[in-house]
């Protein structure tokens, strides 16, 4: 290896360390938060397909083994509908099990925060009378490049309108830094 190959080499292994260097620092934190998304059938959520018949029929927590429903619920800061809308949930879910408590979902959550705006694409199963985790597929705006999971809880599931927790546990991957994605 002849000196100017050296020298060329040094001088990448300066380079990808300022690179790492300043993508480090410039990176994302974390973000926790909660949201609460309410869901009113016949005004915000439609069941679009009957599930079969014989199984469990359809109820504020059950709807028979295949149904499709779709959904466009606001989300709130507070369990109150009348608190204030930070941002949309919208998607669709599948009744896989015939106890007709869980389905398959996919939904697109879109935020309106202080600081961040955008939206975050989850998938992945719910139940829906207990907690549910979705994995974060990919996001928008703000939230581009944006990793981690949602957490779905029921928090009253009478009436005509039903409530869930969203918690958010958001995180951006070292490459995913401003300049990244504003070039």
């Amino acid at each position: 290896m002849g000196m100017a190959s050296c020298v060329q080499n040094y001088l990448l292994a300066i380079l990808l360390l300022a690179t790492y260097a300043s993508s480090h620092h410039q990176h994302k934190k974390p973000l926790h938060f909660s949201l609460f998304q309410h869901e009113t059938i016949n005004k915000t959520g439609y069941i679009i397909v009957n599930g079969i018949e014989g199984g469990a029929g359809i109820t504020e927590t059950t709807t028979p083994f295949g149904t499709l429903f779709v959904f466009q619920d606001p989300l709130t800061a507070t369990a109150n509908r009348s608190s204030k809308v930070i941002g949309t949930a919208e998607g669709t879910s599948i009744t896989s099990s015939v106890d007709g408590l869980q389905s398959i979902s996919i939904a697109k959550l879109t935020l309106r925060l202080k600081h961040h705006k955008g939206s975050v694409s989850i998938v992945g199963g719910t139940n829906n009378v207990k907690p549910s985790d979705h994995p974060v597929v990919g996001g928008t705006g703000d939230f581009l490049f944006v990793q981690g999971y949602v957490t779905s809880s029921p928090v009253d599931l009478k009436g005509l309108t039903v409530v869930y927790k969203i918690q958010f546990h958001l995180y951006w991957p070292p490459y995913a830094t401003q300049a990244s994605w504003k070039s």
